[in-house]
């Protein structure tokens, strides 16, 4: 059969740097961090005491104070940011078959914060089992994909992702796929999590995988510099409507990049760890270029995973240098979690949004925090990083990539349009 082509017609975000795609795109090119001590909780006997919160939300936008309370955060995060991106699509669903159109949200933790709330509850309680009636429903990960079906009346394909840090590239994935067999027409896919918690910064400290750069959080996150020590914790969504290209077409809507090709695969390495070579992201970016049928030498920028750990970064650049070869010194790379921080199964959603307006605007967005002198011996400097500075550039083809505990890979190619 032939497959149906796919476009985005709408997007909306929640950031540590913005909670609009506009505000977050802007400080992105600016090359502003949204690393700030935690407000959440008391830190102060954790190693790490700073993460990307996102600031000033505010759900009463569109809930009331009492449907709210029925939402945890990342649901919460995930219909305001599908609010966003219906108003920016222009899709009147009081006119289109809503049986067409679906909802595909991913998280890599879920309610997060109710589950701490209502088990700290009982532990300290006199172990009589009371629980809130919301707590599992508050607690599940499908419930961002179910929240915006009941908001929105949306009665097409409507599910849960949950695949760690490439929660969200899976999902947005999966709706590239179903919108091109035609089991769909508009699909609004991304992701969200809400993990800066008392159990979310304790349990990443003791696998030391957090930055404890306590001291100057805002230059904590530093992918590719010798000097980075972990991640920074964030949290925050990102959606996508995507679209069959006659369906966005018939309706005059606004197109802002078509999304192309996408790989899914595992490294079936290690529990936490990639694979040292970085085998499994090598196969899933040359994967995502074979499905939509082009070479590497179209693309010309990619948005790295980027985290800023020691193991993480060196495999996935060994993973582009197997890939492009001598090429790989033609393409822009850069890593916006040094401003973003780590947002889990939001980044791979929230990345994605970037990578569309990088094609868009032609500009690439920087890899923060990087300073003269900071060379790891085990990565090739002459590689273009996009470092402090964005950067100017006509952009055919991006790629965009997450990589997941479990060995869980995807990667998404925008073409611009």
């Amino acid at each position: 059969m032939e497959l149906k082509r796919v476009v985005v017609t709408g997007m909306g975000v929640l950031s540590p740097i913005g909670n609009d795609v506009r505000t977050m795109w802007d400080a992105m090119k600016a090359g502003k961090s949204g690393a700030e001590d935690i407000t959440a909780f008391d830190s102060s006997l954790y190693k790490t005491h700073f993460a990307c919160e996102v600031k000033n939300f505010d759900p009463s936008a569109l809930l009331d104070r009492k449907e709210a309370r029925k939402l945890d955060r990342f649901a919460q995060f995930a219909v305001c940011t599908a609010k966003q991106a219906l108003d920016d699509s222009g899709l009147q669903l009081d006119k289109e078959n809503t049986e067409r159109i679906g909802s595909i949200w991913a998280s890599g933790m879920g309610g997060l914060i109710s589950m701490e709330q209502d088990m700290a509850a009982y532990a300290t309680g006199d172990g009589t089992p009371r629980f809130s009636p919301f707590y599992i429903p508050k607690a599940i990960i499908n419930m961002g994909a179910g929240h915006i079906s009941l908001l929105f009346g949306l009665k097409g394909i409507n599910y849960g992702v949950a695949s760690a840090c490439s929660s969200s590239g899976h999902a947005i994935a999966s709706a590239f796929d179903a919108i091109r067999l035609g089991r769909a027409d508009v699909i609004f896919t991304g992701g969200s999590d809400a993990d800066i918690t008392y159990s979310g910064i304790g349990g990443f400290n003791s696998m030391h995988a957090l930055s404890t750069r306590n001291e100057s959080p805002a230059t904590a996150s530093r992918p590719f510099s010798k000097s980075r020590d972990g991640f920074v914790l964030g949290e925050g969504a990102g959606c996508l409507v995507l679209e069959e290209l006659e369906h966005a077409q018939k309706r005059g809507a606004k197109i802002y990049a078509e999304l192309v090709g996408a790989g899914m695969n595992a490294d079936a390495h290690h529990m936490t760890a990639p694979d040292p070579e970085g085998a499994g992201a090598a196969r899933v970016m040359r994967e995502a270029m074979q499905d939509a049928g082009i070479t590497p030498d179209q693309v010309d920028y990619i948005n790295t995973h980027g985290t800023s750990t020691p193991l993480g970064d060196i495999c996935e650049l060994k993973a582009i240098q197997s890939v492009w070869g001598d090429d790989a010194y033609r393409l822009n790379l850069s890593a916006t979690k040094s401003m973003t921080g780590h947002m889990m199964g939001a980044t791979g959603a929230v990345e994605a949004v970037a990578t569309i307006m990088a094609l868009k605007d032609g500009v690439v967005p920087p890899t923060i925090n990087h300073e003269e002198g900071d060379e790891d011996e085990q990565i090739d400097y002459k590689l273009n990083f996009t470092f402090n500075k964005a950067q100017q550039r006509e952009l055919r083809y991006a790629l965009s990539n997450t990589f997941g505990f479990g060995g869980q890979n995807a990667c998404l190619l925008f073409k611009k349009w």
